[in-house]
């Protein structure tokens, strides 16, 4: 019988759709894991936002994975109850977001300000000597910055509360 952090690590290979060098578990996506019998597993999952798209997706995907380590019977449930921040990225997933060409969230303290945005590290060179070119990005969770240091533009993944 596996216990509860086998299950934890097995999960941890299954990666987010739309950050590829990132698991749902360091997303922080994943947020419970009960045994409920010999081989039957409860799995709650908060997505970054209840809009999206690839949330039946995701549900079957950490299906898949456990039944790929023996466990017959997998529930998958998603729940917005305590809602996804990005306060909840592991130190692992900030370091996959840089190696993914994204700067990471700066932890806040439950308030999002400009000035949170204006100066984040460049995952490129770490210098923080950037500029936000505008709090608008390719998807809701991103902004787009310039770095003057090596003169790349990025992608930030924007705090959320």
């Amino acid at each position: 019988m596996l216990t509860t952090n086998e299950i934890w690590q097995a999960l941890e290979v299954v990666k987010d759709p739309e950050i590829p060098t990132l698991s749902m578990v360091d997303m922080g996506i994943i947020t419970k894991v009960e045994i409920r019998g010999e081989s039957n597993v409860y799995v709650e999952m908060t997505p970054t936002f209840t809009g999206c798209p690839a949330i039946k997706m995701m549900e079957n995907m950490v299906s898949d994975r456990l039944k790929e380590i023996g466990i017959t019977t997998v529930e998958v449930i998603t729940t917005f109850d305590k809602p996804w921040d990005s306060n909840k990225l592991t130190a692992r997933g900030l370091i996959c977001l840089k190696k993914h060409g994204l700067a990471p969230p700066v932890k806040h303290e439950g308030e999002i300000t400009q000035d949170l945005l204006a100066h984040v590290e460049c995952p490129f060179c770490g210098s923080k000597n950037t500029e936000m070119k505008s709090p608008f990005g390719p998807t809701l969770c991103r902004s787009m910055h310039y770095c003057n240091d090596c003169l790349q533009a990025f992608e930030g993944f924007k705090p959320v509360v």
